[in-house]
């Protein structure tokens, strides 16, 4: 089995399509900064598909976009603890 950098966890696992580095080039500014950050292995595309559902929600306010992203990871880091 080929280890990878994904530590202990029980979240749901799922095949990149596409260049993963080129997704992550093409995200925003922002995102990247909050993804360096991020407690859990996000995928460029699951990122980019919650930011912009964040986006929605707030009526593209970014601070607030992004601390729904830290709210979600809460929501799944809490979700996995009892499992690892």
């Amino acid at each position: 089995m080929k280890r990878r950098n994904l530590g202990q966890t029980s979240l749901k696992r799922r095949v990149c399509k596409g260049d993963p580095m080129q997704t992550y080039d093409r995200l925003a500014p922002e995102l990247r900064s909050w993804l360096s950050c991020a407690a859990l292995p996000w995928s460029p595309a699951s990122a980019r598909r919650a930011f912009a559902a964040a986006m929605v929600r707030t009526g593209g306010d970014t601070t607030r976009a992004l601390a729904q992203l830290d709210q979600l990871e809460r929501s799944l880091l809490s979700r996995d603890a009892p499992r690892i």
